[in-house]
């Protein structure tokens, strides 16, 4: 089994990040085969300030590093360092059909009332995504709802160049279920909306540089509601904040919510936020002490992507290889 999955380089890391995305990948290399990047050229395609960027790819990479994402067990590196990936989404950009980027609903909801006004690539991005997974030949892909659909295409891209070319090159990709749920966090104030870095508050979010006591302070005065915790998950249905915080406790401890109220029912928010901001101290000040050692050594951090765009690359290039062979651009 072979996983492959992306980020993308964005600064101002939050909870959200590390809990939806970060610490599963922590799981998921005690699993499987796995490559890791820093999806800098999926950043591209909206504007991005290049002196920021820069400093994000390191910023991540030294985020993943101190959530426990383990260079010896897997591969990290950054999307730009490997260029097989762009190569080969041309050569698959040529199989794909405009017809099935056109159902894409992501690029609709991506570039707004006017995607008129929207690049080419965030237009064509999901076949980099295709060539992401295919240039390795992943198996399994981790994803969430909204990209359930970006394997599909994946899916129809591999099986379309296979037949077309009559060549058995490219693995039709399954989603991966492993590494346990992905958590989804949401805002501190309003339990209907996802934790962001966007949002103009900074009590909406805990950051990963945010220090015990602001942690605290945060989770203090998160919004909740009155009513005591219920016996069951299906008592906060109706109750986005408490659903919010509970979700939180139960992933941080890698417990169901079910288990979690089990212990704390009956209980007010008076009760239960301090158990919850002990366990993000826990969680988060030795995460932040590693990052702030990673953030220290930029030339380790560069060596560590290096190398792991070196390995990505002993297997990115047979690949292109073949694809290239496949449709006559080389002998």
């Amino acid at each position: 089994m072979r996983v492959v999955s992306g980020i993308q380089p964005t600064g101002d890391l939050h909870l959200g990040n590390l809990l939806g995305a970060i610490l599963r990948w922590v799981r998921m290399q005690e699993e499987a085969e796995c490559l890791f990047f820093l999806a800098d050229l999926h950043a591209i395609t909206v504007y991005n300030d290049p002196t920021k960027l820069r400093a994000n790819i390191r910023e991540m990479a030294a985020a993943l590093l101190a959530s426990g994402v383990d260079p010896a067990k897997s591969t990290l590196f950054a999307h730009s360092q490997v260029p097989e990936h762009a190569e080969l989404q041309w050569i698959l950009g040529c199989t794909a059909r405009i017809g099935w980027l056109n159902r894409m609903t992501q690029f609709k909801a991506k570039s707004g009332k006017n995607k008129e006004t929207a690049s080419v690539g965030l237009y064509t991005y999901p076949v980099l995504q295709a060539a992401d997974v295919m240039l390795y030949n992943a198996t399994h892909v981790p994803v969430g709802d909204d990209q359930k659909q970006h394997i599909e295409l994946a899916r129809d891209i591999a099986m379309k160049f296979n037949n077309d070319y009559g060549v058995e090159l490219f693995t039709a990709p399954e989603p991966f279920i492993g590494g346990g749920a992905a958590a989804r966090v949401m805002s501190l104030r309003d339990g209907n909306e996802k934790m962001s870095k966007s949002a103009e508050s900074d009590m909406t979010r805990i950051n990963l540089t945010d220090d015990d006591d602001t942690i605290a302070q945060k989770v203090r005065k998160a919004k909740t509601d009155p009513e005591p915790l219920p016996e069951t998950a299906k008592g906060l249905e109706a109750r986005p904040e408490a659903k919010n915080l509970v979700g939180i406790l139960a992933a941080i401890e890698d417990r169901s919510v079910d288990a979690v109220l089990a212990e704390h029912a009956g209980k007010g928010f008076g009760d239960f936020k301090p158990v919850l901001a002990d366990a993000l101290v826990g969680l988060l000040s030795p995460l932040r002490a590693r990052l702030e050692e990673f953030r220290r050594d930029p030339a380790e951090l560069d060596r560590i992507l290096d190398a792991g765009a070196a390995r990505a690359r002993e297997l990115a290039i047979p690949t292109v290889a073949a694809a290239k062979k496949a449709v006559g651009l080389s002998r």
